[in-house]
């Protein structure tokens, strides 16, 4: 495949085609972010395989119609990979190349530096790391036990936040309510805003981790195609609530900043955006139509009755 065909990936699409998609969000990352000044490139670069591989084979959902309730949920808990998940909109024909380059990061205008809901494909902020997955789980009880819809909650979350209590109080409680149609995505990138995570690529102790909290964990390489394919195939067997640990580079794709700490948060100079696009194999012009969603069937509403109040007598101990 060159880089000046427009192509469209769907769900039966070779992989090797799949893997230049990844290669597309990486260069567009890049791209935006450094016609903004501004922005995180290499944590978006290190998630760019596990996203390209879930929008066009995993992820059931119609770009054209986002408020489909019954179209899965996705939730970028770390929200400062922005520049990926536009990357993603572009890809899927939601937003232009042009919007991409000029209206990211700027004042007023909805490609903001962390995404929010004035964009119909982002059901909520998540500026604050350890909170996504929280969220997750909320719209995976919901559309389970009270939407009865059958879609899934996938979660991408940085390994950095993992160092959050509110991460594991969330996987708790998807432990608990055993939420089969809900997946987490941890992208284990290594390095923080400021030096190494605490448990850096220990792979083993974030599964350990999982599974102790009630949830399904699935250790892969997170630059590996098809290992990403096999193990969303299997989160969405309807047998458990899963977390895929996913090693990856902070940065790949690009040696000069691949690994190297003191990148974090910041746009690639144009001379060294314009090598890593040549490294990454030039713009390309993928689009992308993924699984799409059932037609959505409304719950049925339980009929209501007459409310019966409580009544406390005076002297009553109460609690």
């Amino acid at each position: 495949m060159t880089a000046a065909q427009t192509t469209t990936l769907g769900p039966e699409s070779d992989l090797p085609d799949v893997f230049e998609l990844a290669q597309q969000l990486r260069v567009d990352s890049v791209r935006a972010s450094t016609a903004a000044g501004s922005g995180h490139p290499t944590s978006s670069l290190s998630a760019a395989d596990l996203m390209a591989v879930l929008m066009t084979r995993h992820l059931h959902y119609d770009w054209d119609a986002p408020d489909n309730p019954a179209g899965d949920h996705l939730v970028f808990s770390k929200g400062h990979a922005s520049p990926l998940l536009y990357a993603m909109f572009k890809a899927a024909g939601a937003v232009t190349d042009d919007e991409l380059m000029t209206t990211y990061r700027r004042f007023g205008h909805r490609l903001q530096g962390h995404p929010t809901p004035v964009l119909p494909w982002v059901d909520l902020a998540t500026g604050s790391l350890g909170q996504g997955i929280a969220y997750g789980v909320g719209i995976a009880l919901a559309g389970r036990d009270l939407e009865k819809e059958p879609y899934r909650v996938w979660v991408l979350c940085g390994d950095s936040e993992m160092a959050e209590g509110s991460v594991w109080e969330a996987l708790d409680k998807a432990g608990q309510h055993r939420l089969a149609n809900f997946t987490v995505l941890i992208d284990v990138n290594r390095l923080g805003q400021s030096g190494p995570t605490e448990l850096e690529w220990d792979t083993a102790a974030y599964a350990r981790r999982v599974e102790a909290f009630g949830c399904r964990a699935l250790v892969i390489d997170g630059h590996d195609v098809a290992e990403i394919d096999q193990a969303l195939t299997t989160a969405a067997d309807g047998l458990a609530p899963t977390v895929i640990v996913a090693r990856t580079v902070k940065g790949r794709g690009v040696a000069e900043v691949a690994d190297k700490e003191g990148w974090h948060g910041k746009a690639l100079p144009k001379d060294l955006a314009e090598r890593a696009v040549a490294e990454l194999g030039g713009i390309r012009h993928l689009r992308v139509r993924g699984p799409q969603p059932p037609d959505a069937v409304p719950a049925p509403v339980p009929s209501s009755g007459p409310v019966e109040l409580p009544r406390f007598d005076v002297g009553d101990a109460v609690a």
